[in-house]
């Protein structure tokens, strides 16, 4: 019988490690793949039930065909007035690249700025080009650039699509490479092992082949979206997860060996026993919150919701059945060339034993030095400028699109070419044309006319209106002009004016994402804290540690004003950047504590609160630590995508992550715990079998608490 069992043990963990093999090998092209049901329509980030996208929507219907412009801009090389005969030149040159494929009928003239120093004209590309766009840009650039004594420019919706393909074009590659290197790195310097960080990339890499591929089929049938930001982060999500929970399983089996005397599979057994608990009640916390975006107005954000709480179920199930059949199958090997020990004790973790001691010393003033310091840089936080990030700062490197922009504003109107978009009814359009013209801060209002003629073109007793305003599109005074126009319009009798376009989708997204704020933020608390209730069957500890992540959160928000204005240089974030920080932060911020309090509350069954919090601290604060660094490293990877999205976000999160492990988990809340005393458990200490918290009763396996059996209490 006894036979029988050791072989079973051994077959199970090798058909689960079988089935991994077979689900990477099989799955793993679809990381490469999740880029083909990708879409980067900037349509996508809008609000759905606001007033520029109901103008988006009506304004369908004044296309005759579906295209996608390009604005070609022409400067006299060395600055200056342009020569007289540029715009004739100019003209031929646009004229020239009707039929040219993948341009839809004829562009339009060169019309030249009020200053004589520029020229404008538009070229209508055909929208589903995808990656022959930048070919098409090429031939239009090349035509342009025959005009004699002048330097081309090309900006418009098209030229900043083909810029944001180029920043995208590392999701699938770069990030990935730069993300896992970095997270192997680490993981050599810390576990100084070689087959344990192999192990734990690989569930990591098996985990995220799984999601994608998941996510691939929802994708293609129309089930979940996909764009180029959420594909970044659900990649960086289920390394960063998967390596977490394994690294916590992985640290508890090595205690359990240690103890057992390598008994492989009971010591597994005892170390998912412990361990299955914190880690599915961590994966929860950040799987529900992030489902808690599909409460966003935002298209993108409901996206991020389903998407990543799939790659977050992925990374659990790699880290509960993949890493645990590996471990099994190597036993110690696994640690190499180390060897897990018996009683290694406090021994093992000097200077953890070292902050416990200073923790248990001196509990208050712990608490209120740290406390301190995070008031002082939360304090910041209303500084950080959610409006929105300006057009010229979307790239974090130099591209052609933002340095076309510029000349456009330089020479043109500041909205030219961006202009918003009024839909009125035709019975009033002339009244709203006027109105409009006379609002402050417009350069200009004229009716949307068909082509070839001077009729303005009516599509279902609608006209179109292009106005176009007089500062920048990107700017607050264009916001506010917005505003204005809304409000006049909406005098206008008969009007039933709406107003659209670039600045209104801009003050429209920062609206939605303040009242996004408003709703999800309560939500994901009120989740975290149910979950941390039925976890640590408690009242008080659970709002606790709840409060000191939402303070880790300010924090972090606070010190990223500071960094993003006067070291980076940003000047706004995108609307959406605090949100996204905030469930990240929050949920992933109480992943760690529900690590650490979960086994200070396993030792305080054993030994009382005091010493529990000793014994929880100096077990898991490696592990806890190391996971930290190398959750912040994956989201740092991030910034290798050259977008300010989503540098703001490598950077809120990487750093408020270094901030919670190192800072609030391993001095805040163990001193808070401590000077509480047992009064943090209300309205029950924990006991065992009936027995005090504290009484001598000794666990099962004897050292598997992390203390040696010479540091128990009496």
């Amino acid at each position: 019988m006894s036979a029988f069992l050791r072989w079973a043990s051994r077959l199970l963990p090798l058909l689960v490690l079988v089935l991994w093999l077979a689900v990477g090998g099989g799955l793993g092209p679809y990381a490469g793949k999740l880029g083909e049901v990708s879409t980067n329509d900037q349509a996508a980030f809008l609000p759905r039930t606001a007033e520029s996208t109901l103008v988006l929507r009506q304004q369908e219907a004044f296309r005759q065909e579906e295209t996608l412009p390009v604005l070609v801009v022409w400067t006299a090389e060395g600055g200056g007035r342009l020569a007289p005969s540029a715009r004739a030149a100019a003209t031929e040159a646009l004229t020239a690249l009707g039929g040219t494929e993948g341009v839809v009928g004829a562009p339009s003239p060169a019309f030249p700025s009020e200053d004589g120093e520029a020229l404008r004209g538009v070229v209508q590309l055909r929208p589903d080009l995808g990656d022959e766009l930048p070919a098409v840009l090429e031939k239009v650039d090349a035509a342009a650039s025959a005009v004699p004594g002048t330097e081309t420019w090309l900006a418009g919706p098209a030229a900043t699509q083909a810029d944001l393909g180029d920043a995208f074009a590392g999701i699938d590659g770069l990030l990935l490479v730069v993300a896992l290197v970095t997270v192997l790195v680490i993981l050599l310097l810390v576990y100084r092992s070689v087959l344990l960080p192999l192990l734990i990339i690989v569930g990591a890499v098996f985990a995220l082949a799984l999601a994608c591929a998941v996510v691939y089929v929802l994708a293609d049938r129309g089930v979940v979206r996909v764009d180029g930001q959420v594909q970044g982060i659900l990649s960086i999500l289920v390394i960063g997860a998967a390596t977490d929970y394994a690294l916590l399983l992985a640290a508890r089996y090595r205690e359990e060996l240690g103890a057992r005397a390598g008994a492989r599979a009971p010591a597994m057994r005892a170390a998912l026993k412990q361990s299955l608990g914190p880690i599915a009640a961590s994966a929860a916390t950040v799987a529900l919150g992030l489902l808690a975006l599909l409460l966003s107005d935002l298209t993108n954000n409901r996206a991020l919701g389903p998407v990543g709480a799939i790659g977050i179920a992925c990374a659990f199930l790699s880290a509960v059945t993949f890493l645990p059949a590996a471990l099994v199958l190597l036993g110690r090997a696994a640690y190499w060339p180390a060897r897990p020990k018996a009683a290694a004790g406090d021994d093992a973790h000097p200077v953890w034993r070292k902050v416990a001691a200073l923790v248990d010393r001196a509990p208050r003033k712990v608490w209120a030095t740290t406390l301190t310091a995070l008031l002082v840089c939360a304090a910041f936080s209303p500084a950080l400028d959610s409006k929105g990030v300006p057009l010229d700062e979307i790239f974090v490197k130099d591209a052609p699109s933002v340095a076309a922009q510029e000349r456009l504003g330089e020479h043109f109107p500041g909205g030219a070419g961006n202009p918003a978009v009024v839909i009125a009814d035709e019975a009033a359009a002339e009244e709203v044309r006027a109105a409009a013209q006379a609002v402050d801060g417009v350069d200009s209002a004229v009716l949307f006319a068909a082509p070839g003629t001077a009729r303005p073109l009516v599509a279902d007793g609608r006209v179109r209106i292009d106005v176009t305003l007089a500062d920048a599109a990107d700017s607050d005074a264009a916001k506010d002009t917005v505003g204005r126009l809304r409000a006049t319009l909406r005098a206008v009798p008969e009007g039933d004016a709406l107003v659209g376009g670039y600045t209104a989708q801009r003050y429209d997204t920062q609206v939605t994402a303040e009242r996004d704020r408003a709703l999800i933020v309560p939500v994901v608390l009120a989740i975290i804290l149910v979950i941390l209730v039925g976890l640590l069957r408690s009242l008080l500890l659970p709002v606790l540690l709840v409060a000191t992540v939402g303070l880790n959160f300010l924090a972090t928000l606070g010190v990223s004003a500071l960094v993003f204005e006067h070291v980076l240089g940003f000047t706004g974030t995108d609307p959406a950047v605090p949100l996204y920080g905030f469930v990240f932060l929050v949920a992933l911020g109480v992943d760690y504590n529900i690590f650490l309090m979960s086994r200070v509350r396993e030792e305080t069954v054993l030994h009382g609160t005091r010493e529990g919090v000793r014994r929880g601290l100096v077990a898991t604060g490696g592990v806890i630590t190391s996971a930290g660094v190398v959750l912040a490293a994956t989201f740092a990877a991030l910034g290798v995508i050259p977008l300010a999205f989503l540098v703001q976000i490598a950077f809120i999160v990487a750093f408020g992550v270094l901030l919670d492990t190192l800072v609030v988990r391993s001095l805040l809340v163990p001193a808070l715990v401590r000077d509480i005393g047992p009064a943090v458990w209300w309205p029950a200490e924990p006991t065992r079998g009936g027995g005090q918290a504290g009484s001598p009763t000794r666990s099962r396996t004897g050292t598997a608490s992390g203390a040696s059996p010479r540091t128990r209490s009496r």
